[in-house]
């Protein structure tokens, strides 16, 4: 071996050179760089929502007509009047009507989801039918099924066509309006619920549907065992907001019957006591145990059924 090959042979490769660490004002600016993008979704968040949710909190304890510039505290009276009202209370009973049509609710979603998570004819057309009165106003949907379920309105004519004969006021009692009502809220709603079951359902990766199949699976066993633990932290979510919503349902009744024949709602309650009976400091307290009663059924829900990670693998 010649020297030059010996020289070669130990010669070291020289390290890469270590970076400098970062400066301190690099390192302060790269700690605020996020919070620039997010001040002004934080700007709105606290002027919008979180503002108005303490000035609701501070009227609350004060008997403010929503017009009078003088405010005068009363404490805690307004939450005892509320808790020793007992009619106050008795429109939750209408939210059972919703509720129930919740669970109908869910149920239909639930199907048109799995079954259109297949391969059928004419899917991407049943999706968007499904999807379609979601994007609807709600004030649209108020007025055009008022005119549905009126005396001799659309209902009545596509029954008479089967040779169905009624006179029937069907916004004209309580039972029958409210059932009315809660129809209605499950036609309108039920692409939201067929969107996020759909999406679900879709992030489940393919191959254990084709193991399943090569086990010999059939769509029910496909379904109890693939899909349904695959959504169940979509399906909880799914149960928060309709029990949250059933407890706060004001579009659809307000616009239709406007809370007569027994279909008002404690949110529609809450804005007549605010603007047209002028007690405002009484109807913030009666949204702010709404938004308590919401929370603790929220609570409650997530308690008995935790959202457990999915694990299908």
């Amino acid at each position: 071996m010649t020297d030059t090959t010996r020289k070669a042979a130990v010669e070291v490769i020289p390290a890469a050179p270590v970076p400098a660490p970062p400066s301190r004002r690099a390192r302060v600016r790269r700690r605020l760089t996020p919070w620039l993008f997010l001040i002004a979704p934080l700007a709105l968040l606290a002027t919008f929502t979180y503002a108005p949710i303490l000035n609701m909190i501070a009227y609350s304890f004060t008997d403010w007509d929503g017009v009078s510039p003088v405010l005068h505290y009363t404490g805690a009276e307004n939450y005892r009047e509320i808790f020793t009202r007992p009619e106050l209370f008795e429109v939750f009973w209408v939210s059972g009507y919703y509720l129930a049509a919740s669970v109908v609710q869910i149920g239909l979603a639930l199907y048109f989801a799995t079954v259109l998570s297949f391969d059928v004819r004419f899917r991407n057309f049943f999706k968007g039918v499904l999807f379609f009165p979601y994007l609807v106003n709600g004030v649209a949907i108020g007025f055009v099924f008022l005119y549905f379920f009126q005396d001799g309105g659309t209902l009545d004519s596509v029954l008479s066509l089967f040779g169905v004969t009624t006179d029937r006021a069907w916004l004209g009692t309580p039972v029958s309006a409210n059932t009315s009502l809660a129809g209605v809220s499950v036609w309108r709603y039920l692409g939201l619920n067929f969107v996020l079951f759909l999406g679900a359902i879709q992030s489940i990766p393919g191959e254990l549907y084709e193991a399943a199949e090569l086990d010999g699976a059939n769509r029910w066993h496909q379904f109890r065992y693939i899909i349904a633990p695959g959504i169940r932290p979509i399906l909880s979510l799914t149960v928060i907001l309709s029990i949250s919503g059933s407890l706060s349902v004001f579009e659809i009744p307000y616009i239709m019957t406007g809370g007569a024949t027994g279909t008002e709602t404690f949110v529609i309650q809450t804005i007549n006591l605010a603007f047209r009976f002028n007690k405002t400091g009484l109807a913030s307290a009666a949204a702010i145990v709404l938004l308590l009663i919401i929370l603790l059924v929220t609570w409650v829900q997530r308690r008995l059924v935790p959202d457990d990670k999915v694990d299908l693998v």
